[in-house]
């Protein structure tokens, strides 16, 4: 083990979760929420990516929610994170730029996002090791996800002839298709959803990100090169940092690059995209429902009922949503959750604050 070269994991911790509303919020986001185990989804992305393999992570983030993280990494038993607090938002390939310009050339990222469930760790360890030997050799490497139905939600990698044991060449990637698209690519057995995690050196990255899209290489350059360290937090120049594009490392690299493959694995992931999603993770009773809080469920069938304070009660209903806390709730048809998204859409123009407010 003391033989390999380390991997650093880069957890992008940015987002705002409002799909998870109102328990997630651009105050506290659902990565720094426990949803799922009593850790936070921040603190099982840590976790997973610790001990003798990997060193102390870089976390991309926003700077609003950085006394928190450094709260949670301690938490998680993970020292001497480098917190990298983003002065805007630019999408995932500046972010990662951020991480890989901080690095040594030959330093190997694993890019994670800070949301997602991996309930088989030892399959995630599994890829990793056999992506190793092709990101030493300069490939950028993305994990396969195994599809279990035709989502429609996810974007998809076509994949290609084997180049190593377990490894594929990436032949193209996919939008986000309609449900016959989807079903077509599930039986068609060479597709896997884009899960959004990444291995590859810091020199490989930065070289195609040159290639493709120069200016945003530039501007993450400039803006460590001028940043301003506190501890163990890295504040990137924002004027700098400012003129870099906004743009997914899908779109301005992985489409793009010549060298990129994948590795096919089945590892119980999800994105936690939805309440829908969270409900499929949770620990159901025999009437297929899932409480959380205070609850008291007559002739219920099919829920996913949580609450962060009031008592709530539900008699008589199937099939439903229910998420409360102090200042708002939600209630949705189960199976279509992401209609969450009107009730946000309403409250951005009204300029409501309990998106914003942490609950």
């Amino acid at each position: 083990m003391s033989e390999r070269k380390r991997i650093t994991p880069v957890i992008l911790s940015g987002g705002s979760g409002t799909r998870l509303w109102p328990l997630s919020r651009s105050g506290r986001p659902k990565q720094l929420l426990a949803l799922t185990h009593d850790d936070t989804m921040l603190q099982l992305t840590a976790r997973r990516a610790s001990g003798d393999r990997f060193t102390a992570p870089m976390v991309v983030a926003n700077a609003a929610h950085a006394a928190e993280i450094e709260t949670q990494m301690a938490g998680a038993g993970v020292a001497d994170s480098t917190l990298i607090l983003e002065p805007a938002a630019r999408n995932t390939a500046p972010a990662i730029a951020l991480a890989a310009v901080l690095a040594a050339p030959d330093d190997i990222l694993l890019v994670m996002p800070s949301d997602h469930v991996i309930t088989d760790v030892e399959a995630f360890h599994g890829a990793i090791e056999r992506a190793v030997p092709l990101v030493e050799d300069g490939w950028l490497v993305t994990f396969g996800i195994q599809p279990t139905a035709p989502e429609v939600g996810y974007g998809y990698i076509c994949r290609g002839k084997e180049i190593a044991i377990g490894v594929q060449r990436v032949e193209r990637f996919v939008e986000k298709p309609d449900r016959a698209t989807a079903e077509a690519y599930v039986a068609e057995g060479r597709y896997s959803w884009n899960g959004g995690i990444f291995l590859f050196t810091a020199g490989a990255y930065l070289a195609a990100l040159d290639a493709s899209a120069p200016g945003m290489a530039a501007a993450a350059r400039d803006a460590i090169a001028d940043s301003r360290r506190d501890g163990l937090r890295v504040h990137p120049d924002g004027i700098a940092f400012g003129r870099s594009p906004s743009d997914s490392i899908d779109y301005a690299v992985m489409e793009k690059a010549e060298r990129v493959a994948v590795v096919p694995v089945d590892m119980g992931w999800s994105d936690v995209g939805s309440w829908d999603a969270l409900h499929d993770l949770a620990l159901k009773d025999e009437t297929g429902n899932a409480h959380h809080g205070e609850v008291i469920a007559i002739d219920t069938e099919n829920c996913l009922i949580r609450s962060e304070g009031p008592l709530v009660a539900a008699v008589g209903v199937k099939d439903v949503i229910v998420i409360a806390t102090h200042d708002a709730v939600l209630v949705v048809p189960r199976g279509d959750s992401q209609q969450v998204k009107r009730a946000i859409d309403a409250l951005k123009k009204a300029n409501h604050i309990t998106l914003d407010r942490p609950f």
